[in-house]
């Protein structure tokens, strides 16, 4: 019995170990013999998921849209909220999906917050126009090292913070053509003055330079500009600071305002004052705000580019930027929409894409236009 019993647990152990080695080989197996197509194809597929998700999480374009941010100089600016019109009509032509930003504020420190948030966001890319040329620079900077684009529009940043400028017009036709308008309006002699926006505006203190040159010409010598006056984009504060000019300057001619928010305001005092005729009006308006400054006289013309077709162009040219049709280079060129080829060409330090020539609104052309914008 005992060598019966000693017999049967010898058989089963040897049964026991048999299925254990049998086990372990087909586990060592399933290692190594290839997939089968079927699990191939769900690796592969599970593969393409992930990577999807990942270059999205990464671009971040959520659903497949390109994601392109425009931060205007702050809210209550119409000529803001038309560029902002075409900025956005232009990127949903091309498929992808607006983000615009307005501060309470036009100051540096709020659009600098607002950047921080789109870097955060993982947005495609960033169009802004600059409460400051220089103090949007390490934003923007971070921006452009997390992959996005950055472009600015109307008034621009400094080079080293933008792959691309789009530029409203020549600056210098723009600075130039308002002194030959306020030099015509007062008959060749008098006391100026400059209402701007802010004091760190890029644009308007572009153009105020360029009419500070075209005053050099000795036509001018019997025209003095006494001040130049910031009103911050502001109505309030630009009504106040047309008021102080006036009480300043008793003798005052003439007033220049390259911004759609002073020209408005001033334009309402002069006209609430009984003023008209005697101290004249031009710079840059919307003809929607100033057809009744133009039609009564009080400011017999003024000029101005189109808001929506800026806007439109930077939202092409963000596009453009996004999906690698242009890098910021000069000599590139791209169709920007409706507006046709543009091509980007260098200023100075850095690069500009050009909307066109500014455009003179007065008594017989203000009624067609007034409906426009």
């Amino acid at each position: 019995m005992k060598r019966t019993l000693a017999a049967i647990l010898s058989l089963l152990l040897i049964v026991s170990l048999l299925a254990g080695c049998g086990g372990n080989k087909s586990n060592e197996t399933a290692k190594n013999e290839p997939a089968t197509n079927e699990e191939t194809t769900k690796s592969d597929e599970t593969a393409k998921t992930d990577e999807t998700a990942k270059d999205q999480e990464q671009k971040g374009t959520g659903a497949g849209k390109a994601r392109i941010a425009l931060i205007v100089k702050s809210t209550g600016n119409p000529f803001m909220e038309k560029m902002a019109d075409g900025f956005e009509e232009a990127v949903n032509e091309s498929g992808g999906e607006t983000i615009v930003k307005a501060p309470d504020q036009p100051t540096a420190e709020a659009q600098i917050q607002m950047i921080e948030e789109l870097i955060a966001q993982k947005v495609d890319a960033i169009a802004i126009s600059a409460n400051d040329p220089d103090a949007l620079q390490p934003a923007l900077q971070k921006a452009m090292n997390a992959g996005i684009k950055v472009l600015s529009l109307d008034s621009a940043v400094n080079a080293q913070s933008r792959m691309v400028h789009i530029q409203q017009a020549d600056p210098e036709r723009i600075g130039r053509v308002q002194i030959q308008a306020i030099y015509e309006m007062i008959g060749g002699e008098g006391e100026i003055a400059i209402l701007s926006a802010t004091s760190q505006a890029t644009n308007q203190n572009t153009w105020i330079e360029w009419m500070k040159k075209e005053l050099e010409d000795p036509k001018y010598k019997n025209i003095k500009l006494v001040k130049v006056a910031y009103g911050d984009d502001l109505r309030d504060k630009s009504v106040s600071e047309t008021e102080g000019l006036l009480k300043s300057f008793p003798n005052l001619k003439g007033i220049i305002a390259p911004t759609t928010v002073g020209i408005a305001a001033a334009g309402k005092v002069l006209t609430d004052k009984g003023l008209k005729g005697k101290v004249m009006l031009t710079g840059l308006g919307l003809p929607s705000e100033m057809a009744e400054y133009i039609e009564s006289g009080v400011c017999p013309w003024m000029y101005l580019w189109n808001p929506i077709d800026l806007g439109y162009l930077a939202g092409c040219a963000a596009d453009a930027l996004v999906k690698g049709t242009i890098s910021g280079k000069a000599g590139e060129k791209f169709t920007a929409g409706r507006l046709g080829e543009k091509e980007v060409v260098q200023v100075g330090d850095g690069t500009e894409i050009m909307l066109g020539d500014p455009f003179k609104f007065d008594a017989s052309n203000i009624a067609e236009w007034k409906n426009v914008y």
